[in-house]
């Protein structure tokens, strides 16, 4: 096999290799689409569904079922308001804001952690106030969301704060028979409070960008063989004309035809 035989054949593999990469990467976007379009189905479900008593979806197991999330339950029973805990870094009003959990000790003799809502940052590691919830008995409807993981970096809190809801590290800090598998988000409370926190926005509908990230994936494949074919082209060319002997058209410069144009009108004058 010749140098040049074995050279393009390496071209081909880079190409090979290249789309290979590519169709990779397109697939990894085409299930980050379908991932998303679930989201976006199961909160369309379940968003604006009527609620129902919190046992009917959460069991004696306390787990939460991956397609119950976003749902409302229904909560009665009394806030345990001395037992309030803050998360901190929420992204909330275009700043570092804190959320305030508050267990809530239900009929069913079960602790559940109630997000209530949002308070901006004061001066120091804490907000300036939190507004209490409402005292007594209380009937509150929440939508139910999974705990989140531990921060990785290790990153704790000041007492009376958390990192993340992580329901297991929150159960440690509340008394009672504390649901560690879902928290809820506050939609309305009965009794209202005095004064109300900063609420949740619904969740976006935004697909994102991986449909049209996956397409292009799949163009940029097509479109490195096509620079393998134009590479090879090439030189078949340029090794053709080299063996059938074509000269080169070499382009004649206007600067020699204009010096020529001015050597003949001096001739001409000297006849």
């Amino acid at each position: 096999m010749s140098r040049r035989m074995m050279r393009w054949c390496v071209y081909v593999l880079i190409a090979i290799g290249f789309a290979i990469a590519c169709v990779f990467l397109s697939n990894w976007q085409f299930d980050r689409n379908e991932t998303r379009s679930e989201q976006i189905a199961l909160v369309e479900q379940n968003y604006d569904a009527d609620p129902v008593p919190l046992s009917d979806l959460i069991g004696a197991d306390g787990q939460l079922s991956p397609g119950d999330e976003w749902h409302p339950v229904i909560l009665r029973g009394e806030y345990l308001a001395d037992q309030q805990l803050l998360v901190r870094n929420r992204p909330h009003g275009g700043t570092s804001a804190f959320e305030v959990l508050v267990p809530f000790q239900d009929v069913d003799g079960r602790v559940f952690i109630v997000d209530r809502g949002w308070v901006p940052p004061g001066d120091g590691d804490s907000p300036d106030s939190v507004a209490s919830p409402p005292s007594g008995e209380a009937e509150v409807i929440v939508r139910l969301r999974p705990g989140e993981q531990l921060p990785a970096s290790g990153r704790g809190a000041p007492e009376g704060q958390v990192p993340t809801i992580n329901l297991p590290s929150i159960a440690k800090l509340v008394d009672g028979d504390v649901i560690t598998g879902a928290y809820g988000q506050l939609v309305s409370e009965d009794p209202a409070a005095a004064n109300a926190l900063g609420g949740f926005s619904s969740p976006t509908d935004d697909p994102g960008p991986h449909l049209s990230y996956a397409i292009q994936w799949i163009l940029f494949a097509i479109m490195g063989f096509v620079f393998i074919g134009y590479i090879i082209r090439t030189e078949i060319v340029k090794h053709r004309e080299e063996v059938e002997g074509v000269p080169t058209p070499v382009k004649k410069s206007r600067r020699r035809d204009k010096d020529a144009d001015v050597e003949d009108e001096l001739l001409d004058a000297n006849v």
